[in-house]
């Protein structure tokens, strides 16, 4: 019996940088740019405010881009404040590693099972598949698929009763399976 389980964003993630005004390292992102023009050149900035003192900081998008090489419809979501475009360049590692930042996803995802009873059967097969890079330790999403305490997805694991090709250790925040053993 195979279940697919996915796993959700339900909020964009908190971004990790220092504020220059109260030092404090979490700012949250709202969706909102900002665009400048020079003449034939584009700046934009996905705009972050400090969850402590207020201050927006500034996330560069684009630099001193010629107009012509933006296509119009990517012009045309920043100018609307579009929320998706912001959390598809939030996924952006090249935009986090230019902007120096990286993300908290804590309390911003969610697993949905599907909702049907996963420990009835003899084995069970499961699929996990996640809608945006959220990196999530294996061991938790299992333990809260399963209603299970993480201790009791470790024993499992130990006991070869909870196998995968994948590995079950550290955080992965792509597609994987793994099978329950009863």
């Amino acid at each position: 019996m195979l279940n697919s389980w996915v796993v959700m964003p339900t909020c964009l993630p908190v971004v990790l940088r220092r504020c220059h005004t109260c030092a404090s390292e979490r700012f949250r992102a709202n969706g909102k740019f900002r665009v400048n023009a020079h003449h034939k050149l584009l700046d934009a900035w996905l705009l972050v405010l400090c969850t402590s003192c207020g201050e927006t900081a500034k996330l560069t998008v684009l630099e001193r881009a010629n107009v012509r090489s933006v296509r119009p419809e990517l012009l045309d979501r920043m100018h609307d404040n579009d929320p998706r475009l912001a959390a598809e360049l939030l996924q952006d590692p090249v935009l986090r590693r230019r902007n120096r930042v990286a993300l908290d996803w804590d309390g911003a995802w969610r697993l949905d099972t599907g909702g049907s009873d996963h420990l009835g059967g003899e084995a069970v097969e499961v699929s996990v598949r996640f809608a945006a890079r959220i990196p999530v330790r294996p061991v938790r999403l299992i333990a809260e698929g399963f209603g299970l305490s993480r201790a009791d997805v470790e024993r499992l694991i130990a006991e070869a009763r909870l196998v995968s090709a994948d590995r079950l250790s550290g955080r992965l925040s792509g597609d994987f399976t793994f099978m329950l053993k009863r």
